[in-house]
């Protein structure tokens, strides 16, 4: 028997082993700690009650959902649905009534706060290959963006940090705002992005995964945040890049490329330093990237239609 629920705090430890489970068959490497999915069940403007699915079947948990709603930087209403299906429940039409149920909700939602805005919805398509693939074509999503995952190895030899008209620092509390504004400024023309609100961004800096003593800031001399660098930790063998970003009135002066090798100089005790790229980045930050020693990975895909009304 098949029982549908919404995530809750106590499902937290079955949660984590069912997406670990998910992160090595459908080789998404994206790993989390119990601590951290519990947090997502907290974030600012999510509702677990009404914006997450649980799957049981004899008591274990077999596939769960998660939606998160945003405007983007052109008024769209962006919803992001998330999820997957245990590998050995799959092809029992599971994940079809699971994205069904996240299209319904998200329609609900984006007339709630959004109403009267253009809707779309987003999934993440995974590496070539994916059974989730199959699903997305035939309910009318189609391949909207290639991301590449970055890599480079840490061999112990030290990193050369070239001088740069900035000041280098990690980031502390105080340059929380800031970093916020440099962000919303940074990302104003890379595609899928919209403003992070003070309550979103205040989740993403206090997130118990930030490696802020690795993360790297560029700032002028009034204190401006000029570029920025902000790491992560999901995995013990890997720091991972949450963001890379520099205002456009400072790009070109090699501010992100100092930062980047400064943060790359502080991973110690980690095996490589990893990122996600989009493919067709307006900045060339994939370049940028090689140019500190990162190769790719592999590819995965986003998947994106225009929602129903209905």
């Amino acid at each position: 028997m098949t029982i549908w629920g919404h995530l809750r705090a106590e499902d937290v430890p079955a949660w984590a082993e069912l997406t670990n489970l998910l992160a090595t068959v459908d080789q998404t490497e994206e790993f989390y700690e119990p601590e951290d999915l519990a947090e997502e069940l907290t974030e600012h403007g999510f509702s677990p009650e009404l914006d997450s699915w649980a799957v049981w079947e004899e008591g274990s948990l077999v596939g769960y959902g998660q939606l998160r709603l945003r405007l983007d930087h052109d008024g769209r209403a962006l919803a992001h649905l998330g999820g997957g299906i245990h590998p050995d429940h799959r092809g029992r039409g599971l994940g079809r009534e699971l994205l069904g149920r996240m299209e319904t909700r998200a329609v609900e939602l984006a007339g709630q706060r959004h109403p009267g805005s253009r809707q779309l919805w987003r999934v993440s398509g995974g590496l070539e290959g994916a059974s989730v693939r199959a699903l997305l074509a035939h309910r009318g999503y189609e391949v909207v963006r290639y991301w590449n995952e970055m890599k480079r190895p840490l061999n112990g030899e030290p990193v050369a940090v070239p001088e740069v008209d900035a000041v280098l620092v990690s980031p502390t509390d105080e340059h929380r705002e800031a970093t916020r504004l440099a962000h919303n400024e940074a990302f104003r023309d890379h595609w899928g992005s919209g403003p992070q609100s003070a309550e979103a961004w205040a989740d993403t800096w206090t997130a118990r995964s930030n490696r802020m003593s690795v993360s790297t800031l560029a700032l002028d001399e009034q204190g401006r945040v000029l570029a920025y660098v902000l790491v992560g930790q999901w995995v013990p063998e890997e720091a991972y890049v949450n963001l890379v970003g520099t205002v456009p009135d400072a790009r070109g002066r090699g501010l992100a490329h100092a930062a980047l090798l400064r943060t790359i100089s502080r991973a110690e005790g980690f095996d490589y330093v990893a990122l996600d790229v989009d493919s067709a980045s307006p900045t060339g930050a994939t370049r940028l990237y090689e140019k500190a020693g990162f190769e790719l990975a592999k590819v995965t895909a986003s998947y994106q239609r225009e929602a129903r009304s209905s």
